[in-house]
C-alpha cells in the first residue's frame, strides 16, 4: 500500500515538472522579442534619416522651366556706347579697362605730349638759329659726343619706365579665368553674333540687329541695339570662347577693354569682369563683308539675383551643373540598405520573429 502512494505522489511531481516547464516556455517569447524588434529597428530609421537629405538636392536641380521677373535693362545715354565729338576712351567698367585708362592718361600722354613738345621747340630753334640768312657760313660739325648720349640714354630711360607698367598691364589681360568664371560660347556669323551658356544649360540664341524703328521703340541707339543681349552678372568674372562659322569677325566692346578675334576653326579665350550695372555695346571689328557695319553686339550687365531671373526665363540653371550633387548623398540609402539584411537574421533567429513586425511600425511611423 505504501509503496502505491509512494508511485503516485511520484506521478504527480512529474506532471507538475512538465507543467511548470510548458508555462515558462510562453513566457521566453516574449522576452526575445522586443530584442528582435529592437534590432530591426535601426533600419526604418536610417532610411528615414537619409530621405530629408536627399529631397532638398533633388529640389535645387529641378531648377524652374521660366522666370517672369526678368525685364530688360533701359541703356544710360553716354555709357557703354559712343558720345558725339568724343575724343576720348569709353568709361571703362572692368579692373582691365581701368588699369588700362590709367596707364594711357598718366604715363603715356604727358610722356607724349612732353617728347612732342620738345622735338617740336629744338625744330623751331634750329630753324631760326641756323637759317641761311644768319649763318652765311654753315657750321662744319659733325658730331658731338656728349649729345649723343644724351639722345641715346635718355629714350632708353622713358622705354624702361613704360615698360613696368605695360607688362603688367599685359599679364593682367592674358592672366588665365578663375574655376568660378562664368563661361559663353560667342560665334560671329555673316552677319550676327550667337551666345551659348553651356555651364548653365542655355543652347545658343542668336542677336541680331534692330531696325531704326525698333530702336527707337526700345529707347536704344540705333545700329547699336539688339534683339536679343548677351546677359552677364555684375562682378564676376566672364569667360568667353570665341570662334566664327564662316570668316573672321572680331568680337569688341569698348567699355570692357575686350576685343578678340573670332576665327573659323579655331576657339580664342578672352575675359572680363564688369563691375558696374548697366548696357554696354560693341561691334564686330574685322571687315567681314557687305554687312560688317551691322552686327553690333549689346551686353546687358545685372545684379545677381535679376541675372539669376533671365537665366530662368531661358530654361537654364543659375547654380550650373549640378546633376553630379546627388551623388554625394546616394551612400545613405545603400547604409539603410545595409543596414536591413542586418536586422533579418536577428529577426529569423527566433519564432518568435512575427510579434515583434507591430513592434515595428511604430518606431518606422516616427
Amino acid at each position: 500500500m505504501k509503496s502505491l502512494k509512494t508511485l503516485v505522489i511520484a506521478a504527480a511531481l512529474s506532471l507538475g515538472a512538465v507543467g511548470v516547464g510548458h508555462a515558462q516556455a510562453p513566457a521566453a517569447a516574449p522576452v526575445e522579442a522586443p530584442v528582435a524588434a529592437t534590432a530591426a529597428n535601426p533600419a526604418p530609421t536610417a532610411v528615414d534619416t537619409a530621405a530629408p537629405t536627399t529631397a532638398p538636392v533633388a529640389t535645387e536641380v529641378a531648377a524652374p522651366a521660366g522666370d517672369a521677373t526678368y525685364v530688360p535693362m533701359k541703356p544710360t545715354p553716354g555709357v557703354g556706347q559712343p558720345i558725339d565729338a568724343g575724343i576720348d576712351f569709353q568709361p571703362q567698367v572692368s579692373p582691365v579697362g581701368e588699369q588700362a585708362y590709367w596707364f594711357n592718361h598718366v604715363i603715356l600722354l604727358p610722356v607724349i605730349t612732353i617728347i612732342t613738345l620738345i622735338v617740336l621747340g629744338l625744330m623751331l630753334w634750329a630753324m631760326f638759329r641756323y637759317r641761311a640768312k644768319a649763318n652765311p657760313v654753315p657750321s662744319k660739325t659733325t658730331h658731338n659726343t656728349f649729345i649723343e648720349i644724351i639722345w641715346t640714354a635718355i629714350p632708353v630711360l622713358i622705354l624702361a619706365v613704360i615698360a613696368v607698367p605695360s607688362i603688367r598691364l599685359l599679364a593682367q589681360q592674358y592672366e588665365p579665368p578663375s574655376k568660378e568664371a562664368l563661361t559663353i560660347k560667342v560665334t560671329g556669323y555673316q552677319w550676327y553674333w550667337g551666345y551659348a551658356y553651356p555651364d548653365q544649360g542655355i543652347g545658343e540664341y542668336v542677336s541680331k540687329m534692330l531696325t531704326e524703328d525698333q530702336a527707337k521703340a526700345s529707347g536704344e541707339p540705333h545700329q547699336l541695339a539688339v534683339d536679343n543681349r548677351m546677359v552677364v552678372p555684375v562682378g564676376r568674372q566672364v569667360k568667353l570662347i570665341i570662334t566664327g562659322a564662316d570668316v573672321i569677325h572680331s568680337f569688341a566692346v569698348p567699355a570692357f577693354w575686350t576685343k578678340m578675334d573670332a576665327v573659323p576653326g579655331r576657339a580664342n579665350e578672352t575675359t572680363f569682369t564688369a563691375n558696374k550695372v548697366g548696357v554696354y555695346y560693341g561691334q564686330c571689328s574685322e571687315l567681314c563683308g557687305v554687312d560688317h557695319g551691322f552686327m553690333p553686339i549689346a551686353v546687358e550687365v545685372l545684379p545677381v539675383d535679376k541675372w539669376e531671373a533671365w537665366v530662368r526665363s531661358k530654361g537654364g540653371n543659375p547654380a550650373g551643373p549640378v546633376a553630379a550633387v546627388p551623388a554625394a548623398a546616394a551612400p545613405s540609402p545603400v547604409a539603410a540598405g545595409a543596414a536591413a539584411p542586418a536586422a533579418t537574421p536577428a529577426a529569423t533567429t527566433t519564432e518568435a520573429a512575427p510579434a515583434a513586425a507591430p513592434a515595428a511600425a511604430p518606431v518606422a511611423t516616427n
